[in-house]
């Protein structure tokens, strides 16, 4: 179990989709420690942003294959999170950009 929130919340995604999300359904996406449960994220952004948690959403990212020359290797896999917040709250950090 992990104890400390920002090891869990490791980064904010700021993507195309995110922003849609972010103003059709208040969901949010963030990078999150691959060792972290839902109950765990959820209690980790009501934590960090001050809100209200409804959902959380997890997914695991695998790493791509890639290749420079003859040499070849692998991204590193990650885990996304996927939070929809209640109704009428924000989070800050993705309304400054």
């Amino acid at each position: 179990m992990i104890k400390d929130p920002r090891s869990i919340v490791l980064r904010a995604l700021m993507t195309e989709k995110g922003a849609v999300l972010r103003e059709q359904r208040n969901t949010y996406l963030f990078k999150v420690s691959p060792k972290a449960n839902k109950i765990e994220i959820r209690r980790a952004i009501a934590e960090l942003f001050k809100v209200e948690v409804e959902d959380v959403r997890t997914i695991n990212v695998q790493g791509k294959f890639k290749r420079l020359g003859r040499t070849a290797g692998r991204r590193a896999s990650w885990k996304k999170a996927i939070v929809t917040i209640k109704e009428g709250q924000t989070i800050d950090l993705f309304d400054q950009v």
